[in-house]
């Protein structure tokens, strides 16, 4: 891996050609030898098509704050499409792992950032080596798509080996690109196959996370964003939304103020900041609920010594006067009664079919032994599904 100079501010542009890309390889930034910032580490993963040079001025901006950076261009990333078409989502994620350990050999505590896809191998990389890691920093993490694009590249792959880019994701003018021309759909389904992986455990995930995301992404939908903070189990969570940015915040209007919260986000997790401030307001959430609740019980109250009946008098007269509903013996909703026309119906057609030859559909018993079938499911869907969800089937007609 490279190693970069504090005078190397300007990101290069990434060329697209050649075995080995300079402008694309990965760099090793050491941290300030004053104070204990050098022994910080921060691991910093970049996105799909990309390479480290993509996240620089992210990068680099951390690094002045004193802290150890390592950013390395993942495998398949270092030069051109065709060479990415032939790896997959575990050789990314061995590079990020190597980079992790190489990393832990002269740091005390590392963070992990990722960007796009390097969020969703950060994110598979705190499942597995949490205990490890003092806390993450994702940035429009990438963990899924929901376009059925992606729901047919398992097959389109093996006839088209790839497909060409559209115009980068970033809403600032010049900004220089940083990915490949090209989409290598082979490697795109490895990353689908990751999305998979890194989801079914993201129970796992249980360190301080910061989580930021562009309210205007057009390559990841923010959905994804509220999704990994909706099933993490990280004690401490810091939520930052960017207006100006389009997907790649590192090379876009909003820049600065990404370095300045990532920054912010790690001085606050070290000194212990971050876990402060979240008891403060769980601590105040849990006070609001138990005085509205004490509010609530006082509000139904009958304080008034005046009157001839208190409160408990009221209670005692309505239960006396409490009459149970009589429940109905058979379902009346439209899901019941599509149950009950499946499961007498199909043995009724069958019957017939049998003892009579009656065939009305030209297909013997099985409209009758489908009938049934459907019957029996509805059925089960109708006695197992919560009592507060609506009938699919009920169109809010009385029969």
């Amino acid at each position: 891996m490279a190693s970069l100079s504090h005078s190397s501010d300007q990101p290069q542009s990434g060329g697209n050609s050649g075995p080995a890309d300079a402008a694309r390889a990965g760099f090793y930034l050491p941290g300030s030898s004053a104070g204990s910032g050098g022994r910080i580490g921060v691991l910093m993963l970049h996105g799909f098509l990309g390479s480290a040079a993509s996240i620089q001025p992210w990068a680099l901006g951390v690094n002045r704050s004193g802290f150890t950076v390592s950013a390395p261009t993942l495998a398949g990333h270092q030069s051109s499409w065709q060479e990415l078409n032939t790896t997959t989502w575990s050789d990314w994620y061995a590079s990020a792992e190597a980079a992790f350990l190489e990393l832990k050999k002269n740091c005390d505590r590392i963070f992990v950032a990722g960007f796009s896809m390097g969020g969703a191998l950060a994110l598979k990389l705190a499942e597995i080596r949490g205990s490890e890691i003092e806390g993450m920093i994702l940035l429009n993490p990438s963990v899924g798509d929901k376009r059925v694009a992606f729901k047919i590249l398992p097959v389109v792959k093996h006839f088209i080996s790839s497909v060409k880019n559209g115009r980068s994701d970033i809403a600032k003018p010049g900004a220089p690109l940083h990915i490949f021309p090209r989409t290598p759909l082979k490697a795109l389904d490895s990353l689908r196959v990751l999305w998979r992986e890194v989801t079914k455990d993201l129970y796992l995930v249980d360190i301080p996370l910061m989580i930021a995301y562009s309210a205007q992404d057009h390559t990841v939908d923010p959905y994804w964003s509220e999704y990994v903070l909706e099933n993490v189990y990280s004690p401490t969570v810091r939520e930052i939304t960017f207006d100006k940015s389009f997907h790649n915040v590192a090379l876009d209007f909003d820049a600065d103020e990404l370095i300045m919260e990532t920054v912010d986000f790690i001085h606050d997790v070290l000194t212990g900041e971050l876990e402060r401030i979240a008891q403060e307001e769980s601590g105040e959430i849990e006070e609001e609920l138990i005085r509205a609740e004490f509010e609530s019980i006082v509000s139904g109250l009958n304080l008034d010594q005046s009157t001839e009946s208190t409160y408990l008098d009221e209670l005692d007269q309505r239960s006396d006067n409490f009459t149970p509903p009589n429940p109905p013996i058979a379902p009346t909703d439209q899901l019941g009664k599509w149950a009950i026309a499946g499961l007498v119906g199909g043995p009724a057609y069958i019957f017939l079919a049998y003892l009579t030859g009656f065939d009305l559909f030209g297909f013997g018993i099985w409209p009758g032994v489908l009938g049934f079938i459907a019957g029996v499911v509805t059925a089960l869907y109708k006695f197992t599904k919560p009592d507060d969800e609506p009938d699919p089937f009920d169109d809010g007609a009385i029969l």
